[in-house]
């Protein structure tokens, strides 16, 4: 008989999950309790997967041998509740990837900040090294979609903690933890703790022929590295200490250790920002252990160009730069963002605040900003913890009402930075249509 597989959840993870299925030839059925997206609603149909949105439908999930849960779906859902009562396995996406990625590699990132740079940069450096790679997870198309539709010899794979929740197999080449800070806390039921273990994931199950990258200069992955023991080579990246292994920069130099080795100044990198210094060792280091020469990783690290919604410039109007950070989506990388500035801040912050603790902050917004805009529905908490620290706050409830008042709270040799520290969810439909939303008011002052 067909193992049964059901999934949860109908986005892009889910609906990639269900081709590869159905190719691996499960009795497979998708079940949304939301509308899906008529797109792939389409592959469904096209495909011959059985599915159902609106409800769950649950004498049709209860007899599944194994459930396979969209990251978005919360371990409170009671219907997950009934499943895990029911002792049915669940999995993630990249569990079932990693079981039909046949001799395929992975380098695997993860981290609070820095995950869609690094990842993207990698890429980059792969494709333009000349390896036949795929750019996928939580940034692009799904895995398990292009393990089914267009296989290839390396997956560089964005991972959240969200999808490393739920492995039991899954094990990457290459591990890229960027950093650990307080995010998604909501989910983790305000326990850090258990967010920190979530991120540990990704080399629980790696072994000597495998490698680990982390920042060395990150306080929490440096404390809980002995707690979560991995069996993979460690190659650490530090800007504050000379490494033996991994990559360190000293002096405006980055010295890579592994392979070939390559020295390169900082100042060739395309990504600015110490911020991004960290995230181009990361990937420079990863780049050479499938292979990459040392001097393709020193052309592609220089030509590399920034992400959208990421310290993206936008327009400058009368004299103010205007730079998109929708992809800012927690304190730290708020904090980063404001680090790398260097002329006067007008910053619009705020959304859905997932337990932030804007005390972080505060330092940093009293050096770089002299005005703050509100942008969401309940402003208080910023309200309160700016009050005494910055003297311009203003609130406003659309992007256009936000770039408006910031334009106007501003001088020329200003920046009016978008970099919210929230979820987009009240007012926008993701990160990239708030940033879209911004970026359209710009162009129309």
């Amino acid at each position: 008989m067909k193992k049964r597989i059901v999934i949860l959840g109908g986005g892009e993870s889910g609906v990639g999950a269900a081709l590869l299925c159905k190719q691996q030839g499960y009795d497979v059925f998708l079940s949304d309790g939301g509308i899906l997206k008529d797109s792939y609603r389409n592959e469904l149909i096209e495909n011959n997967i059985e599915f159902e949105d609106g409800l769950h439908t649950e004498e049709k999930i209860l007899n599944a041998d194994e459930i396979l849960k969209s990251p978005g779906i919360s371990n409170t859902n009671k219907l997950v509740q009934e499943i895990r009562r029911r002792s049915i396995p669940i999995i993630s996406e990249m569990e079932l990837a990693y079981r039909h990625k046949g001799e395929s590699k992975i380098i695997g990132i993860t981290g609070s900040n820095g995950k869609t740079t690094t990842t993207s940069l990698i890429y980059h450096i792969c494709k333009s090294g000349g390896l036949n790679c795929a750019l996928v997870g939580n940034i692009g198309v799904s895995i398990t979609k292009q393990i089914a539709l267009d296989p290839k010899p390396l997956y560089v794979v964005e991972i959240s903690s969200f999808q490393l929740d739920d492995i039991i197999s899954f094990r990457p080449d290459v591990a890229i933890l960027t950093n650990i800070t307080e995010d998604h806390l909501d989910r983790y039921d305000h326990n850090f703790e258990k967010y920190i273990a979530a991120k540990f994931n990704i080399v629980k199950n790696q072994t000597e022929q495998d490698f680990f990258i982390y920042n060395a200069d990150d306080p929490v992955t440096v404390k809980y590295l002995n707690q979560y023991p991995f069996h993979s080579k460690p190659l650490p990246i530090s800007m504050q200490n000379e490494q033996s292994k991994g990559a360190f920069i000293n002096n405006g130099l980055m010295k890579l250790k592994h392979g070939e080795g390559l020295s390169m100044s900082i100042y060739d990198f395309a990504l600015k920002g110490k911020h991004n210094q960290y995230n181009t060792m990361a990937a420079a280091v990863a780049s050479s252990l499938v292979g990459i020469r040392k001097d393709r990783i020193r052309d592609a690290v220089s030509s590399f160009e920034s992400l959208a919604h990421r310290m993206e410039k936008v327009a400058t109007v009368r004299g103010i730069d205007f730079i998109n950070d929708s992809k800012a989506t927690n304190v730290n990388s708020t904090w980063f963002a404001l680090e790398s500035m260097e002329k006067p801040v007008t910053i619009i912050l705020g959304g859905v605040d997932k337990g932030n603790d804007y005390e972080l902050l505060k330092d940093m917004v009293q050096e770089k900003v002299k005005t703050i805009v509100c942008m969401g529905i309940d402003n208080a908490k910023i309200h309160a913890a700016f009050g005494g620290v910055v003297k311009n706050i203003v609130d406003a409830v659309s992007a256009e009402e936000a770039v408006r008042k910031a334009y106007s709270l501003s001088e020329k040799g200003d920046v009016v930075l978008l970099s919210p520290a929230c979820a987009s969810f009240d007012l926008f439909k993701n990160y990239e249509d708030r940033g879209d939303q911004f970026k359209k008011a710009v162009k129309e002052l």
